[in-house]
């Protein structure tokens, strides 16, 4: 039997994260490279990844590749598909992170243009790129794919509701793939809850504020609160792993 230190070693291995220059994606990226994986930082800003990609192999002393990437496009999947390949020559963890939610005034005031934007790369982004990474696993040695939705999507709200709508399917991506590769490539999906990011600061410190009232951790979470679990989803410590959906919320929706 392996020590568990030995089954969380991600030696060897190379690992994709979409919205990887900043906040959960930086996390992640960080996390993967300090266990011993090569990385592939990707973003829409090519400079951010460059500038976050040099940090990391600073830190860790893994080789990160920085690629210029809006998942939202059906051209840059296969660009950073191609581009992973031939740099690395594999992929065995894809992170589907990259996301976003633009603010809107009410539900009449969305437009065309913001709703296709949010599902775009929340939802058709991760279902391409899972489709090219995932096969291209299936035919060599297996691998993990890891899916970062949203508490939110349990409990949707009308503020963010195209968000809510497109990261619920990508939840049902995922349990989709759970079977389309299975048992070579497993997908795990992980539902942050209000976290300390980008996102979140939009609601302003007294919003932020309430919400880290209301949790019984009596905080909002950290984007280093789930590199040790994408790091384990994407190891051999979780190899029957395979389908979760894991709540990482610090126990606000414990009553659903």
């Amino acid at each position: 039997m392996k020590a568990p230190a030995e089954l969380l070693d991600l030696t060897g291995k190379v690992a994709v994260v979409t919205g990887g220059s900043r906040g959960i994606g930086r996390a992640i990226s960080e996390g993967f490279a300090l266990s011993g994986a090569d990385v592939v930082v990707a973003s829409r800003k090519l400079d951010s990844c460059k500038a976050t990609a040099a940090e990391i192999e600073a830190a860790s002393g893994r080789r990160v590749m920085p690629v210029g990437c809006h998942v939202g496009r059906w051209d840059d999947c296969e660009a950073l598909l191609d581009a992973v390949y031939e740099k690395f020559g594999r992929c065995d963890v894809l992170v589907n992170n990259a996301g976003v939610s633009p603010v809107y005034e009410d539900l009449p005031s969305v437009t065309q243009e913001l709703y296709d934007k949010v599902h775009a790369v929340n939802a058709r982004g991760p279902f391409r790129l899972s489709a090219l990474f995932g096969t291209r696993m299936a035919e060599g040695g297996g691998g993990s794919i890891i899916n970062v939705t949203s508490a939110g999507t349990l409990r949707p709200d009308h503020t963010d509701l195209p968000y809510a709508m497109a990261k619920a399917g990508l939840n049902a991506l995922t349990l989709a793939l759970a079977g389309a590769w299975a048992p070579s490539v497993r997908a795990n999906l992980v539902m942050p809850g209000a976290f300390d990011t980008v996102m979140s600061q939009s609601w302003g410190p007294e919003n932020q504020a309430l919400a880290a009232a209301a949790n019984p951790m009596k905080r909002i979470g950290v984007p280093e609160d789930l590199a040790g679990l994408c790091v384990f989803l994407a190891s051999e410590a979780a190899s029957y792993i395979n389908g979760a959906q894991i709540l990482v919320d610090g126990g606000l929706f414990r009553t659903l």
